[in-house]
């Protein structure tokens, strides 16, 4: 190996290549999530000091009426010991890994990524990129589906910075609803937060209601007309659409009167 071409190397030309490749780009929160990494050696022999992949998000974070976004590792694996690759040599590698509960979904816009990278010592880290579709996990969805069924109409779903609410992740995802014409003109919009369990889920709601007269208008500016409530919802009671939109109508005209 000539000096000129591991200078070449260091700078990420010539070196190796890396292509990972998901058995299927659709999951929810907790399905397993498998593929093969493939590594193409380039011209020259190099040391790999380890293979990652880390599972990526995108979060906003309002700072002085900004909107300024930013990126969040959600999970991190590493699926290899260190290795060595020959010129050319070609490596697959499969793995797998469970997609973690707290994994927003990307309905609503919000992007998930799976980032791979060779750690390689003196030269740049090959990376590739690549993007999975997430659906809401089934107790989530049993709860998004009951709402939409009492005539909420889904705006959007946004991770926001929120530390206060004390995840593992520095965001929560929200959930933004419109009000069905029986609440017009009492509320202003509804926002669903779901923490995952193993045998359930918690749902944070925030229910916005819309200002009305001196003492409406005076809460508003307080910020007194969100109210917070927390549901937490077994498996057995998501099997039943009725028995959640039940608590989730309570909940709601609870904040009504």
């Amino acid at each position: 190996m000539s000096f000129f071409q591991r200078m070449l190397a260091s700078v990420g030309i010539g070196a190796a290549k890396v292509d990972t490749r998901l058995e299927t780009p659709r999951l929810r929160p907790g399905d397993e999530v498998r593929g093969t990494v493939f590594i193409r050696g380039g011209s020259v022999e190099q040391r790999i000091d380890g293979i990652y992949l880390q599972l990526m998000t995108r979060y906003i974070v309002e700072k002085d009426d900004h909107k300024i976004p930013q990126t969040a590792i959600i999970g991190k694996f590493r699926i290899t010991e260190p290795l060595v690759v020959r010129p050319n040599e070609t490596i697959d590698l499969p793995f797998s890994f469970v997609l973690p509960l707290d994994t927003p979904t990307t309905r609503g816009g919000t992007p998930v990524w799976l980032k791979t990278g060779l750690d390689i010592d003196n030269a740049v880290d090959p990376t590739d990129h690549d993007h999975i579709e997430v659906d809401p996990h089934p107790y989530a969805q049993a709860v998004l589906d009951a709402v939409q069924s009492l005539g909420f109409r889904l705006r959007k779903a946004q991770c926001e910075y929120a530390s206060r609410l004390g995840g593992r992740l520095p965001f929560v995802q929200e959930f933004e609803f419109a009000p069905p014409p029986a609440y017009r003109g009492r509320l202003e919009e509804l926002e669903l937060v779901f923490f995952l369990r193993p045998t359930g889920v918690d749902v944070w709601l925030e229910i916005d209601r819309r200002a009305r007269g001196l003492l409406g208008m005076l809460e508003s500016a307080l910020e007194l007309d969100e109210r917070m409530q927390r549901l937490s919802f077994d498996e057995a009671e998501l099997r039943d659409p009725r028995t959640v939109a039940h608590r989730l109508r309570s909940a709601i005209d609870a904040h009504m009167r």
